[in-house]
C-alpha cells in the first residue's frame, strides 16, 4: 500500500509541471541563465508538495499503526526484490524531475545535480525514517542502498556522459494474482498499476546510437533489458497461508523509443514526451525466466 503513494508523489510532480507550463511555448522553453522567479517557485512548490504528502501519508497510512521506538529490519528477500526496484525508479525519476525543472529554471548544472538530481532521495529517506519508527515495519537498508541506487543512475550518467544514455522505465500488465489478493495487491487497474508486482517490469533501456555513434540506427532507438517476477502472493516466500506460491523471476529483452531524442521545435511536445518518456514503449520481446524457459511475446506490456 505504501507504494501507492511513493507513486503518487511522481506521478503528481510530473502532472504539476506539465499542467503548470502547458500553456506557452515560451514559457517551457528552459532558461539560458538563472531565472530566480522560476527558480524560487520551483522551490516552494517541491517544497510545499513534499510536505503535503508526507503529512497525508502520515495521517493516511502511519496513524493507524502504533508507533514504536527507532528500529531497522531487513526485508531484503521479500517479493523477489520487485519492491527495491520500485524504489530504485521512483528515486530515479524524481530526481529526473528535480534535476530537469532546475534547468527549466537556468540553474547550473552543478547545482541541478546537487539540489536537483537528490529530490528523491531526499524524499523517500524521510519516508524510510517514518518507517523506523512504526512498530508494523522498520528502516530498510536495503530500501536505501535502492534510493542510492537510483540517484546514482542518473547523477553518475550526467557526470560521465552529460546526457541519460541509459534510461530506468516502467511497464504494466494485469495479472490473475490480483483477483486472488486484492487487498494486497490492488482492486482494479488503477491500484493494480501500482500494487501488484507480478505485472510489473522495470526496465534499463539504452540508447544504441549514445554508444555506437552510427547514422544507420534512428537516433531515438533503444535497447532495453527488463526484470520482473510472477506468481507472488505474499511477500515471504514462505508464507503458511499460501505455501502453494510458484515464484518466479523473469528477464526481457526488447526495443524501446526514447521520446526524448525525438526532434521537434515545440518545447509543449518536448515536455509531454518527457512526461511519457517514463514508460517503456511496447514491443515484441524475448523472455527467460529462471526456471530456463523462454518465450516469445508478440508485444509485451
Amino acid at each position: 500500500m505504501k507504494w501507492f503513494y511513493y507513486h503518487l508523489v511522481v506521478i503528481l510532480l510530473i502532472s504539476s509541471s506539465l499542467f503548470s507550463q502547458s500553456k506557452f511555448n515560451q514559457f517551457l522553453k528552459p532558461s539560458d541563465s538563472l531565472n530566480k522567479q522560476r527558480r524560487n517557485g520551483l522551490i516552494i512548490t517541491e517544497a510545499t508538495l513534499a510536505t503535503a504528502t508526507l503529512i497525508g501519508l502520515n495521517q493516511l497510512w502511519y496513524a493507524d499503526y502504533p508507533r514504536s521506538s527507532f528500529k531497522t529490519i531487513n526485508d531484503s528477500g521479500e517479493w523477489l526484490q520487485m519492491d527495491k526496484m520500485g524504489h530504485v525508479f521512483s528515486s530515479y525519476q524524481l530526481g529526473s524531475i528535480g534535476a530537469n525543472t532546475l534547468k527549466w529554471a537556468g540553474v547550473n548544472q552543478k547545482d541541478q545535480l546537487l539540489y536537483g538530481s537528490t529530490l528523491g532521495l531526499g524524499f523517500l529517506t524521510a519516508v524510510e525514517v517514518m518507517d523506523g519508527f512504526s512498530e508494523e515495519w522498520g528502516f530498510s537498508w536495503t530500501d536505501m542502498a535502492a534510493n542510492v541506487a537510483g540517484t546514482g543512475l542518473y547523477a553518475g550518467q550526467e557526470l560521465l556522459w552529460q546526457e541519460q544514455r541509459i534510461l530506468l522505465k516502467y511497464s504494466f500488465h494485469s495479472t490473475k494474482f490480483a483477483k486472488q489478493r486484492p487487498d494486497k495487491l490492488g482492486n482494479g487497474f488503477s491500484e493494480e498499476f501500482l500494487k501488484d508486482y507480478n505485472g510489473q517490469t522495470y526496465w534499463l533501456s539504452a540508447n544504441l546510437n549514445s554508444f555506437l555513434k552510427t547514422e544507420s540506427i534512428p537516433n531515438w532507438l533503444n535497447l532495453a533489458f527488463g526484470y520482473g517476477a510472477d506468481g507472488m502472493l505474499t511477500g515471504e516466500p514462505n508464507d503458511p497461508l499460501y505455501l502453494n506460491q510458484n515464484r518466479t523471476r523473469q528477464y526481457y529483452l526488447s526495443l524501446d523509443i526514447d521520446l526524448n531524442r525525438i526532434k521537434t521545435n515545440s518545447h509543449v511536445l518536448k515536455t509531454i514526451f518527457n512526461v511519457l518518456n517514463v514508460i517503456k514503449i511496447p514491443f515484441p520481446t524475448l523472455e527467460l525466466n529462471d526456471n530456463g524457459l523462454i518465450k516469445w511475446h508478440y508485444i509485451y506490456f
